[in-house]
């Protein structure tokens, strides 16, 4: 699908334009989505389509066109695009993928050109931003305040685009298209003072003087007429140049006649990589200052480094490569990113004869570092006196460059925020390197300026605990080790957790360490024993702080709604619940997170965090609604799991009334991506089960224990039983009988795998009465087969096969075709259990004959095969042995393609038993997963 709104507002799905219908219509499609993904309330819809005072039933008017617009996407499958218009309170919400949106195209195309370091690759991109216009922005709408505001918004990001645009032209040399872009514009808006100033000059550089000073005419007489004011500065200045042949700055040289005289030197010529301003030139009469004594401004290193050995050959590796090699150490705050770039820098600086810079930039507490400010510290450095230092920033950099074109230089810059406030401090020669950290990953630097990232990560066991030894004494430490281990695993590993540790115990001598680690045991104490109380800005949670400062809104949100999630780690899908947006959204966020290293992708799309992060972000306060969002989306997720795991069987349960149908959940292609997610997620539904229960939250915590059982079914002995009995509490408090007896037989079923018949007894000999008390006949039916499994265990009694058959009718009756097969499939092993041969057969010949709607995978397809293999004994008891030889090879391999284990030995053995070659088949790929016998 496609939504536009850079010219006339209209949406499409492939070739075929979707039919609005009325202006106002369009009108509340455009509202919508100029706040794509974000609640948009009625009032201001209302706004959007009446100027002057709304009528009376105006939000009715609004409710009616929003209801015609959801019946046109859904009629154009706007679902499977990933696009809903969803009811948020007394909100709507327009959910739509930004890349199906033609302003986030503009913009994201906006930003990568004015990035693009080539000038033909800027023209490209920025060319290709503009080319998704189609005329005035927001055409065809309402003529409301709102929309004509958002509408200019529009239009001047675009003139902001043309004139970038004209700059990469100039920068490319091509002057005469540049002229061509902004006359263009120029025309259309007159008075707009930028353009006319970019033309001016643009003229200028293209050799054409007397239609640039025309030009500046024009403008100047129709501000006069028009508005009554003069030329801004900026116009008159571009009047000047023309007038006067001055030099013009980012286009290049000027006119021939402006061209250095012969001997004069080289002409200026822009240096790309600092931005198409910055010229290579000394200030104006000053010759390039000469080189001082090599500096030396590394700081002192941090006492007690250990361990690193793999980050710091890396960096070896990084600067030997030469060419300005760049490498960029990032990590989470405290995790001790400067200790090692000094440690590195002290080891390495004599390999750097130009000299060692060193510069805090500030970029995670304090007031950030101008660039230009340190460019003159550098320079300073560097042998310039203060009283040659260049007036301006951009000639104090090119003179900067210029000094290190012919220094082999060490460069180091600690906590960098972004690659700005890094470009203008990059040396420029080859023989040089630069070290950079930061919290950031900062993917501009790596792009830009080919930095070589090297990722920190917290210290194991054995170095965190050297760590501790080599602050507080190796004899303290020597004397519990089992205390200092706690500690390092409570203080996560982070050096700056470790050090303040250390602090605290050297302030106590008379402290063991088993005492401090059991202050520190208490979460909700711990991060404040974590800081120094003379110096509460360097603990841990000041700089986490100071980290989460400065990330976008929505980052900063979610973060806070982290300490929420009850498992060890999350996706965007739980992500997106606890933020209430798209998981689009979400998935952003948590890049964002994960940029500053506040969260770990330690797979993909897959996301975890430090204990000390998790009690910081829950200390932030949350929305108290966001656990129950969460819920619902593993339910909801939980629900269709169980349905692709096993096609054809009933739902066991639907979601909660309350609960929104559109809480983000995963889909499911196939049984084995359903399988593979209970795998994955099933730790953090266990702790999704626990609390729910804590928050009272009964009615989720049952369902998501019992909506796990096809997972439960294929790996019956991992110990499920504590789960199911969270749940059963659940479904007892809430007084539902056929909650409670869903988890009665499930959990029975669990322990008379696991042979505790006497506790699954109790608990399967109440299940079947509570279902027939929720009029649940498939619950019941369940519950009945189960119970006779129980039973048989110590052999077939009269009261087992009243149970089974009793199944069987109850099956039949809901046509639970698949539930009868279950009941039949037990029915089948009690008759061959009697002796009943031919009933047995009997009994298999109607079961196989039953339509189950063509199931062929789960436990649909292992309950045929378990048929066949019962019939192809009743079959050779009956002495029909082709008949059971046939009939056995069926089954094999529909166990084999299942994984069912069980059915491959008993499908095996009945072959040898018959004399017949075993050729077992391969199992397809992706198949199921064995079950453990």
């Amino acid at each position: 699908m496609d939504f536009r709104l850079l010219g006339r507002v209209g949406a499409a799905t492939g070739a075929e334009e979707l039919q609005l219908g009325p202006v106002k219509r369009r009108s509340v499609l455009a509202a919508l989505l100029l706040k794509a993904n974000s609640a948009v309330p009625v009032e201001q819809l209302i706004a959007a389509l009446w100027d002057d005072a709304p009528p009376t039933h105006a939000r009715t008017v609004v409710q009616g066109h929003v209801s015609r617009l959801r019946a046109l996407l859904a009629s154009a499958g706007a679902g499977e695009h990933g696009v809903g218009l969803m009811t948020q309170g007394p909100s709507y919400v327009f959910e739509v993928p930004e890349t199906l949106l033609d302003t986030c195209r503009f913009e994201r195309l906006a930003r990568r050109g004015r990035l693009r370091q080539r000038p033909a690759d800027a023209v490209a991109v920025l060319g290709e931003a503009l080319a998704l216009w189609h005329g005035p922005a927001l055409d065809g709408t309402a003529p409301s305040a709102p929309l004509r505001a958002a509408a200019q918004t529009l239009e001047e990001a675009r003139l902001d685009v043309v004139e970038s645009l004209a700059v990469a032209y100039e920068r490319l040399g091509d002057r005469a298209g540049a002229v061509a872009v902004l006359q263009a514009e120029v025309a259309a808006h007159p008075l707009r003072e930028s353009l006319a100033e970019a033309l001016i000059l643009a003229l200028y550089r293209a050799g054409r003087r007397s239609d640039a000073l025309d030009r500046y005419h024009r403008v100047r007489c129709l501000l006069a007429d028009e508005l009554g004011v003069g030329p801004g500065p900026g116009l008159r200045s571009a009047y000047e140049t023309a007038l006067r042949g001055g030099p013009v700055g980012a286009g290049g040289a000027g006119p021939v006649d402006l061209l250095p005289a012969p001997g004069a030197g080289p002409a200026p010529v822009p240096d790309a990589r600092y931005g198409a301003d910055a010229l290579l030139l000394a200030p104006a009469g000053r010759p390039p200052a000469p080189a001082g004594p090599a500096p030396r401004l590394l700081p002192r290193g941090v006492r007690g480094f250990l361990g690193r050995d793999t980050e710091l050959a890396a960096l070896d590796r990084i600067a030997g490569a030469g060419d300005g090699a760049v490498a960029l150490v990032t990590g989470p705050a405290g995790v001790g990113k400067t200790a090692l770039a000094l440690q590195w820098a002290h080891h390495r600086q004599a390999r750097y004869p130009g000299g060692t810079l060193f510069a805090d930039l500030r970029g995670f507490g304090g007031v950030p570092a101008e660039p230009a400010e340190t460019v003159r510290e550098f320079l300073i450095a560097l042998g310039v006196p203060a009283r040659d230092l260049p007036d301006s920033a951009a000639a104090a950099a090119a003179l900067y460059r210029e000094l290190t074109a012919r220094r082999a230089l060490l460069v180091v810059l600690d906590n960098v925020r972004g690659t700005d406030q890094v470009r203008s401090l990059l040396p420029s020669g080859t023989g040089s390197a630069v070290l950079v950290t930061s919290r950031i990953r900062l993917s501009g630097l790596i792009v830009e300026e080919l930095a070589r990232p090297v990722p920190l990560d917290v210290l194991g066991p054995v170095p965190a605990t050297e760590l501790l030894a080599a602050a507080v004494g190796e004899e303290r430490v020597a004397a519990e080790p089992e205390a200092a281990d706690r500690l390092a695993r409570l203080c996560d590993g982070l050096p700056l957790a470790l050090r303040i540790t250390a602090a605290q115990l050297a302030a106590r001598p008379r402290w063991r360490l088993a005492d401090l680690a059991a202050e520190l045991a208490d979460e909700q104490r711990r991060l404040a024993l974590l800081s120094l109380d003379e110096a509460e800005e360097s603990g841990v949670a000041a700089a986490l702080r100071i980290t989460v400062q400065g990330l976008p809104p929505e980052a900063v949100r979610l973060f806070a709604l982290l300490g929420v999630v009850p498992g060890p780690d999350l996706e965007r899908y739980a992500a997106a619940a606890l933020l209430g947006r798209d998981p689009a959204v979400a998935a952003e966020a948590l890049d964002r997170l994960a940029g500053a290293h506040l969260v770990t992708e330690y797979a993909p799309g897959r996301y975890s965090m430090h204990d000390l992060v998790r009690l910081y972000a829950r200390g932030l306060g949350t929305d108290e609604g966001a656990l129950l969002r969460l819920l619902d989306s593993y339910t909801a997720t939980a629900l269709a799991a169980s349905l692709a795991a096993e096609p054809g069987e009933k739902p066991c349960c639907t979601l909660p009334r309350e609960a929104p149908a559109d809480a983000p959940a995963r889909t499911f292609a196939d049984r084995p991506a359903a399988l593979r997610w209970y795998a994955v997620e099933r730790e953090n539904l266990a702790a999704a089960v626990t609390a729910a229960r804590a928050a009272g939250h009964d009615d989720r915590a049952w369902r998501l224990a019992v909506l796990q059982w096809p997972y439960v079914v294929w790996s019956v002995r991992d110990g499920w039983a504590p789960l199911l009995e969270q749940a059963l509490e659940a479904s007892r408090l809430l007084d539902d009988p056929d909650a409670e007896s869903r988890v009665r037989a499930l959990l029975g079923w669990v322990l008379t795998r696991e042979g505790q018949l006497s506790e699954a007894l109790a608990q399967l000999e109440l299940a079947p009465a509570l279902a027939a008390r929720a009029h649940a006949p498939s619950s019941e039916a369940i519950a009945l087969v189960n119970l006779a499994v129980a039973l048989d265990a110590d052999g077939i009694t009269d009261t087992s096969l009243r149970h089974v058959t009793r199944a069987v009718r109850l099956a039949r009756e809901a046509q639970d075709v698949l539930t009868e097969l279950l009941a039949l499939q037990h029915r089948t092993r009690q008759l061959l259990a009697r002796g009943d041969i031919a009933a047995a057969e009997r009994c298999t010949a109607y079961a196989l004959a039953l339509d189950d709607h063509g199931v062929t995978t789960g436990l649909g397809a292992l309950r045929r095969a378990a048929l066949r293999l019962s019939r192809s004994e009743a079959l050779l008891a009956l002495g029909e042995r082709d008949a059971a030889e046939s009939c056995t090879r069926q089954a094999l391999a529909e166990a084999a393609s299942q994984g069912f284990q069980e059915g491959v030995n008993r499908a095996r053995s009945q072959l040898e038993a018959l004399g017949r070659p075993v050729d077992l088949p391969a199992a397809p790929e992706g198949g199921g997963r064995p079950v453990r016998s």
